[in-house]
Order: structure tokens, then sequence, then C-alpha cells
């Protein structure tokens, strides 16, 4: 007779998470980045920040990234790619975005993707990095526009900690570029 309520329990509490008959629930789009480091694995936030998905799956079937670069590496802050050719060349790349940093409510902690742009807050294009730590000064505030997050990298850190340990230099006016090209040789959706 005692185990009668958590019987009870388990089966309301399983009907509670269990979709209703015919309801299936939508898995988070997962996206393998293929380096000439090794492979990282991202899960995409959707429904948190559904224009800045969209816009990089975009970017992913059309194979834009492929053949691209991590061209900025700072330790202990940020890998950034998507961008630029190995010889440093900028690929043209679709229009802007609008910025949801505010309106996703994600934050720049560790292990995070998320969109580059430039001073203006709705410039973001095809670059983006992964946080190396708790980048909370990146995230918005009253005020002032963040860096629009929308995804975290499941599988690989050890891969982007390798990226983000690589040597870097000067090259042709831009700084913290990898001495040894970092390529991204291809992305998937999963």
């Amino acid at each position: 007779m005692r185990f009668l309520p958590a019987l009870v329990f388990a089966i309301f509490g399983l009907a509670a998470v269990t979709p209703a008959l015919g309801q299936e629930t939508k898995a988070n789009p997962v996206v393998v980045i293929e380096t000439s480091k090794g492979d990282i694995t991202l899960e995409l936030y959707p429904d948190k920040a559904p224009v800045t998905v969209e816009n990089f799956l975009g970017y992913v079937k059309s194979e834009f990234y492929n053949g691209t670069i991590f061209h900025r590496v700072i330790r202990r802050f940020a890998v950034q790619g998507g961008g630029f050719t190995p010889d440093l060349v900028e690929k043209p790349n679709g229009e802007s975005i609008v910025n949801e940093s505010k309106t996703s409510k994600l934050r720049n902690d560790r292990w995070t993707i998320a969109m580059a742009r430039t001073d203006d807050p709705n410039s973001a294009r095809s670059q983006f990095f992964i946080n190396m730590r708790m980048n909370l000064d990146l995230d918005s505030r009253m005020g002032r526009d963040g860096y629009a997050v929308f995804g975290k990298v499941i599988e690989g850190e050890n891969i982007v900690r390798d990226i983000a340990i690589s040597n870097t230099h000067s090259v042709g006016g831009m700084d913290d570029v990898p001495v040894e090209p970092i390529l991204i040789i291809s992305t998937t959706i999963k």
C-alpha cells in the first residue's frame, strides 16, 4: 500500500512530461563543424534566438563556411571564424540580421556560440565566436546591446580549447590570427 503514492506520482509525472498522442517534441538543431583540429558539435536554440539560428543554418546549408578559417583567436576569451579564407580574404555574405541579445536572454557563458558584429548592434552576418569563459561583459545590459548567443558546444570542447591556445600573430592589419591556419572543412546539420 505504501508503494501506491509512488506509483501514482510516477504515472502522473510521466504524463506531464510526455507529449500528447500525435504530438512530437522538436529537438533543437545540431550542427557539426569539421575543422582541421577535429569536430565541434553545437546545439542551437531556435526558440530563444530564431532569427540568429535561421541565419546560421542558412550559411551551413549553403556550405558558406566550408573552406573558411578561425581568423581571430584570443586565449581565455573567444575563438572567431566564419568569414575569411585562409588567405584572409573576406567572403561576400548576406544581409545583416537583427540583434537578439536582449530578447533571447541567453548569456555569453563558457562554450556558448554567439554572432560577431561591428559597433552597429544589428550588423551580424556570417561570423560567429565561441566563448572560452564567462564573457558577461558581452551580454546586453540596460541601454546597451550585447552579442547574440544562439547555441552551445555540446561535444568537442577539447577541440575548441586546442584552437584557443594556438600561437597567433598580426597579418595585414589583423591581430590574433593563428600562425597555422585552422580550417573549417565542412559544416553539417546532424
